[in-house]
């Protein structure tokens, strides 16, 4: 049973740094979302993909995590709170429980608190 838990961590990790990919690919594309900056974008992308690779190595995971759900709560607050007001709910839902399990993470799993206890 621990073997399949420990599987979490992955699955958690890994789509994070895809995202992260993502966001150096198709930046002019989601620039629109970011204030018209392809920057912010590449900033955005390179942040989710040390997130990824941070908890993945478990080194500064714990504060790797927390920046984490920060970064995601911008993205409620910056980019999803305007298409929730169209009506479409999924990406604020989605970036609010993933905010929730990387504060989760950062509470239970991190193995590194050298920069938050």
């Amino acid at each position: 049973m621990n073997s399949i838990l420990g599987l979490g961590k992955y699955l958690f990790a890994i789509p994070f740094a895809v995202f992260g990919i993502f966001h150096f690919m198709k930046a002019d594309m989601m620039a629109g979302m970011a204030f018209g900056s392809p920057i912010l974008v590449y900033i955005s992308g390179a942040g989710l993909i040390a997130a990824s690779v941070s908890m993945l190595i478990g080194k500064f995971d714990k504060l790797a995590a927390v920046l984490l759900a920060v970064l995601l709560l911008i993205f409620v607050f910056t980019i999803h709170i305007k298409s929730a007001s169209a009506g479409d709910y999924s990406g604020l839902l989605k970036d609010v429980a993933l905010a929730g399990a990387a504060l989760m993470y950062a509470a239970t799993s991190a193995k590194d608190p050298s920069i938050i206890g």
